[in-house]
């Protein structure tokens, strides 16, 4: 059973500040502040409500797959597909 967007995260808040990678290799971190995700490559952050479009389909493909409907689909992708972030609950 796939976990809440509230328990997503809850995982997201203790990884803050550790390394991830894209799908292309490109390397980030990232900080969470309320319920804004702020990826250290851009500007732009990415809002908890954006995760939660996604929460609901992992696993997929790529970044592709959301990318007309999530901002940031590489980000997000990144961190849910992330085994520190999934676990083993999808």
């Amino acid at each position: 059973m796939k976990p809440s967007l509230d328990d997503v995260w809850h995982r997201l808040e203790e990884l803050e500040g550790k390394d991830f990678v894209t799908i292309t290799g490109k390397p980030f971190k990232y900080e969470i502040s309320g319920e804004q995700f702020f990826p250290s490559r851009t500007k732009y952050t990415i809002s908890k409500t954006e995760f939660g479009k996604a929460v609901k389909l992992v696993p997929f493909d790529g970044p592709g797959v959301i990318s007309k409907s999530v901002r940031g689909p590489s980000y997000v992708w990144a961190v849910l597909h992330d085994q520190r972030v999934r676990k083993s609950d999808w």
